[in-house]
């Protein structure tokens, strides 16, 4: 009997507990209307964030190229250069990708004339001596003719978005741009360069999946000529490099975009810089398929190899003419050898 009595009194006073609980819930909460409001709301405005992105910056972009080159700036001194010195110069060159050839010469020179303006002073140096091609980029064809960049390179070393930031690039600068989508191998190819073709204002042609990429360059010279359009960017196949129809396809499609109305005056080849020297062999497939002016080496803030460019102009003997330092639309710039090196190696 004492328990039941127990388990009846505590069942009576959870039941009141609750009642009271429900009853103070369903009371509402009074509020003085007369509560005087705060005097001050804000005290100061923030500044309204800008869309318009500024030039990338070299320092900030490469900062894993610029790790690799620490132990270089770090050397001091000047004069005779040691051995220890050495390994550490040859290490830190071969690391970066700069090239056996171009390593040898950096350390022959240090051996030889030791180091009177620091070893950085000496490797910035030579390594400009090694990046003196002529790197103009011509934008204007022969009279009654149009002006064609033509763009190579195998997929995925970021083509498409590089014809894209040209595009942006030319119409910032007040041209008119037609895109040829000439990759008709893969669709997602020609639905990618029309989605940047709306972003960038430029105008598109494209043909089906499977469509004679001939067709689609010789359909957008004509738009071209009868639009009076300033420039033409053709997208080309990027499947492997060793399959012979592929560049047999390419040498006609050069062909194509060099017969009047159109004038091929920039080939660009594009590569992958993080491949690092991987990216020579897919190189030298197409230089025999097409007459390739200049380079655009893409993704170069995402490696520690950026001595690529040196190794590139020194084994193609071809100028890096457009590098790309990150994913916006205006993160393909002009290379500048000065402030390449400069990145490298000023402190």
């Amino acid at each position: 009997m004492t328990i039941a009595y127990v388990l009846i009194v505590v069942a009576v006073l959870a039941l009141a507990v609750l009642v009271i609980v429900r009853r103070r819930l369903a009371t509402p909460v009074a509020i003085d209307a007369r509560a005087a409001m705060p005097e001050l709301l804000v005290d100061r405005v923030a500044e309204r964030p800008t869309l318009v992105d500024g030039p990338p910056s070299l320092n900030q972009r490469l900062t894993s190229s610029r790790g690799v080159f620490e132990r270089v700036r770090s050397l001091t001194g000047s004069g005779a250069v040691g051995a220890e010195q050495l390994d550490v110069v040859e290490e830190v060159l071969l690391r970066s990708d700069v090239g056996v050839a171009t390593t040898n010469v950096v350390l022959d020179e240090l051996r030889t004339n030791g180091a009177p303006e620091g070893v950085a002073g000496t490797v910035r140096r030579v390594l400009l001596d090694s990046l003196t091609s002529e790197r103009s980029v011509r934008e204007s064809a022969d009279p009654g003719r149009v002006p064609v960049w033509l763009f190579v390179g195998v997929n995925g070393v970021g083509k498409t978005t590089t014809i894209a930031k040209l595009a942006q690039r030319l119409v910032d600068e007040g041209r008119s741009v037609v895109l040829a989508a000439g990759d008709t191998f893969r669709a997602a190819a020609a639905d990618q360069l029309e989605e940047w073709a709306k972003r960038t204002g430029a105008d598109i042609v494209r043909a089906g999946e499977g469509a004679d990429p001939g067709s689609v360059v010789h359909d957008a010279l004509g738009r071209a000529d009868a639009r009076g359009a300033d420039i033409v960017l053709a997208d080309t196949a990027g499947r492997r490099a060793n399959s012979t129809n592929l560049l047999d396809e390419l040498a006609k499609v050069r062909r194509v975009a060099d017969r009047a109305p159109g004038q091929v005056v920039e080939t660009f080849m594009v590569l992958d810089a993080t491949t690092g020297q991987n990216a020579f062999s897919q190189a030298r497939e197409f230089l025999a398929a097409a007459t390739v002016t200049g380079i655009v080496l893409t993704k170069l803030d995402g490696t520690a190899r950026g001595g690529i460019v040196v190794a590139i102009e020194r084994e193609l003997g071809i100028p890096v003419k457009f590098v790309g330092l990150g994913e916006g639309v205006r993160d393909l710039i002009a290379f500048d050898p000065v402030a390449f090196v400069d990145s490298l190696l000023d402190a």
